[in-house]
Parts: structure tokens; C-alpha cells; sequence
């Protein structure tokens, strides 16, 4: 049984945004030789998430505004009231409390089979990071992604 990591930087330019990271994480397990397994894609961030899903335009634009209507930026979040919350707090703080929200319904990691040195994808299958917070500034375009192949050779 082997183990191997791997990190992988994911740019984003807003939110939110669906970028599809099948063929870098396709890269690493090949470049890894494992022939039989899982492997896991995990976000380390609570305002980016992971998911399998169809790289098909329209529905990754109706994804948006599915994700617009389950947790509006507009709405109220007791998170982004910055009189009353003391905790996790950064010096340039934004109101992302939907970001947090999005999240929660879409999860930070996905586990796939590796059968015969390949991802175990249906057709249409592709693995996004969702980009939930595109107001952090600086922050946007360091999205930090853990890919995590076990198996055999």
C-alpha cells in the first residue's frame, strides 16, 4: 500500500466560480503509478468547495443560481455583523457569511475509486473547486486544494 500527496494551487477570479481540476488531478495519479485505489480531493477552506458534477455550461450557470437562491449575499448572517462576533476574525474581514452557507450544502471533499491506474468517472463526471467567496481580495487565487491517492502499484 502506498500513499502519496499532493497540493495544488487553484486560481479563481470571482464567485461564485466552478473550475474544473480533473486533468491536474488526473496528472497526479498517473504520475503517482497506483493502478488500484481512492483517492480524495479535499478544499482546506471553508468557502471553497469540491464536488463531481457535468462540465456543461448552462447548468454550471444554473448551479449559480441555485447557490444565489439557497444563501443570497444579500440576506441577513449573523457571521458578518463585525459589532457583535469576536472570533476568527481577520484584520481585513469581509461579510462572507453566505460563502460559509454555500458551503455547507456543497462539501469539502470527494472520494473516487481508481480502478486500473484511472479515475473510476462516469461520462459526463468532471471534479470542480467552487470558489463561494470571491470578496476576499488577495485571498481570491490561493485557494489551496489536497489531493490523497492510497493504493497499489
Amino acid at each position: 500500500m502506498e500513499v502519496f500527496t499532493y497540493d495544488l494551487k487553484v486560481p479563481s477570479n470571482s464567485s461564485p466560480e466552478f473550475i474544473d481540476i480533473t486533468d491536474e488531478v488526473a496528472d497526479f495519479l498517473k504520475g503517482s503509478g497506483i493502478s488500484s485505489g481512492i483517492l480524495v480531493v479535499f478544499s482546506r477552506h471553508t468557502t471553497s468547495a469540491i464536488v463531481i458534477q457535468e462540465n456543461e455550461p448552462l447548468l454550471l450557470e444554473d448551479f449559480k443560481d441555485m447557490l444565489e437562491r439557497a444563501s443570497s449575499k444579500d440576506a441577513s448572517y449573523r457571521h458578518n455583523d463585525f459589532d457583535v462576533r469576536t472570533v476568527h476574525m481577520h484584520e481585513n474581514e469581509c461579510p462572507n457569511g453566505h460563502s460559509h452557507c454555500q458551503h455547507l450544502v456543497l462539501g469539502s471533499s470527494e472520494t473516487i475509486p481508481i480502478i486500473e491506474g484511472k479515475m473510476s468517472l462516469g461520462e459526463w463526471q468532471r471534479i470542480f473547486m467552487v470558489e463561494l467567496d470571491g470578496m476576499k481580495g488577495e485571498m481570491v487565487g490561493s485557494r489551496e486544494v489536497v489531493v490523497q491517492i492510497v493504493g497499489l502499484a
